[in-house]
């Protein structure tokens, strides 16, 4: 296999068969035909899973949506619904336990357990979820698969406790993969399940989260602060190896407790995902959070977060349409603006990054109105912009503008930050460059980072630009290089309601 050096540095892993098997209609060399005989062209180890390029569907679609559905939608509470049981069971003197015994009575007579039956999905469509989807733009999506709490959203083998013969009595995740690549969208599960090990205090003798009759739900009874056993570890593996053999995902995704697995695990999980995907000759993608994961292996994944600038490696947001960090649907959330939601794709885009947006479904199946309307939005700006986030490239520079983004990672995302029309934000691709103006700016904008320099910055040479456009309108438009800035009249009309974008068509200078 041959790399280039950026993506020895990329940071993102993929399986291409077409690149891996027979790169470039090159013969197969003898490690390669390895695939194709069934031993397997990945072992189980870091240095034989490292620097495999991020897939080419990934790189050119940049916007996901994924979804928490699952039991925590009934009580649907709490500033993180999805931790409303953690937080019940383990604090008295949380809001989650005083809510609980308010509404449903003592913890000892009325446990997670008993939220099941309340879980109908009985409006779950997966082909409406899908269909939404594909209207918001996305190229990728998804459900988690299995969240913190022990219910799996699939019909698996290792638990009854699952939403294909409990609650909804369907087989979520299959439905969900069937429908979203009929929607010509790639598929992406999410697994939390390493954390189930101490999402529920087992070791607690005064609840029902000690009883071994459902140990299968809140897991074996063990000592706080005991490692994963062995037991733990086999399901783990387990589950993650059935939802590949049968639902064949195209991206999975892996939350903070991946650091609990232990690493042959981890390495034998990857191996086997890697060969399938190459022996059908997927491209593939797995992402982590918190270097959980060597260097090389998969994508890094920023929580609730994003890098300040461009990045020579490929990296992944996954942030929640909701105001806070509710995940799961609960009732009184706020939602993010269509806004906040275009301009932080934007952004993120710019910098090399792609957006996993998250939508938390009500316990009918049913998506909020409000979520609703913002996911329409979004597609219909993409529908008039989309040119200048899909099959881009980010440029030699990010950003410009007084709204710059000091910190980079996780859990640093300001939903209070406000755009002005002097931030900027760049892309490129082809023969065009692509400046996404973040804010109306009134009848003419100026964008200074295209200003040459002399011997500090070339900028972009006046005879290099053929033409000047605003995406979404066909009125010719004006332009002028000044000292400060290049200067570009606005069309009369606004084309749409967020982030305006000017397609420059470029053309060599000489």
């Amino acid at each position: 296999m041959n790399f280039n050096r950026r993506d020895l540095l990329r940071g993102g892993a993929a399986l291409s068969a077409a690149s891996l098997i027979n790169p470039r209609g090159l013969a197969l060399d003898q490690k390669s035909t390895r695939v194709a005989s069934g031993r397997g062209l990945f072992q189980p180890s870091w240095n034989s899973l490292r620097n495999i390029p991020v897939p080419q569907w990934l790189r050119d679609g940049k916007f996901g949506i994924y979804t928490h559905w699952g039991v925590y939608s009934v009580p649907a509470f709490g500033k993180n619904g999805t931790w409303y049981a953690h937080n019940m069971y383990t604090n008295p003197d949380s809001e989650e336990r005083k809510h609980q015994e308010a509404t449903y009575g003592p913890l000892d007579k009325f446990g997670y357990k008993d939220f099941i039956p309340m879980f109908t999905g009985s409006h779950f469509n997966a082909d409406e979820w899908a269909e939404l989807f594909k209207k918001a733009g996305a190229r990728f999506a998804g459900p988690v698969a299995e969240h913190h709490d022990g219910f799996a959203m699939w019909n698996t083998k290792y638990s009854e406790w699952n939403a294909a013969k409990m609650g909804p009595k369907r087989d979520v995740l299959g439905e969900l993969s069937k429908s979203i690549k009929q929607h010509g969208m790639k598929f992406l599960t999410a697994f939390h399940h390493a954390e189930h090990w101490f999402y529920f205090p087992t070791w607690d003798k005064q609840y029902d989260v000690s009883d071994p009759r459902y140990a299968g739900l809140y897991g074996v009874s063990h000592e706080r602060g005991a490692l994963p056993t062995k037991e733990f570890l086999d399901v783990w593996i387990g589950k993650l190896k059935e939802v590949v053999d049968n639902y064949e995902p195209d991206v999975v995704w892996f939350d903070f407790g991946l650091r609990l697995i232990q690493q042959s695990y981890k390495t034998d999980c990857l191996a086997y995902y890697f060969n399938k995907a190459a022996a059908a000759g997927k491209e593939v993608a797995v992402t982590y959070k918190n270097h959980d994961l060597t260097p090389g292996v998969g994508i890094d994944d920023l929580e609730l977060g994003r890098e300040s600038n461009v990045t020579y490696y490929e990296w992944i947001t996954d942030t929640t349409i909701d105001s806070g960090s509710a995940w799961g649907y609960v009732e009184s959330v706020g939602f993010k603006s269509v806004d906040q939601l275009v301009t932080g794709l934007v952004d993120r885009v710019s910098k090399n990054g792609f957006l996993l947006l998250n939508v938390g479904p009500k316990p009918d199946g049913s998506i909020p109105e409000p979520a609703k309307e913002r996911l329409l939005a979004m597609g219909e700006w993409l529908r008039v912009n989309g040119e200048a986030i899909y099959e881009t490239s980010p440029w030699l520079i990010a950003a410009e503008g007084p709204t710059q983004f000091k910190k980079s990672g996780a859990f640093n995302e300001d939903n209070d930050i406000r755009f002005t029309p002097e931030d900027i934000r760049f892309t490129c691709r082809d023969n065009f460059l692509y400046a996404t103006v973040l804010a109306w700016p009134g009848d003419k904008a100026f964008i200074k980072s295209l200003v040459p320099k002399g011997d500090t910055w070339a900028g972009l040479y006046p005879s290099e630009i053929d033409s000047i456009k605003m995406l979404g309108s066909d009125e010719p438009l004006r332009w002028e290089f000044t000292k400060e800035a290049l200067a570009v009249t606005t069309p009369s009309v606004k084309p749409c309601d967020h982030a305006f974008v000017f397609k420059f068509t470029l053309k060599k200078p000489f």
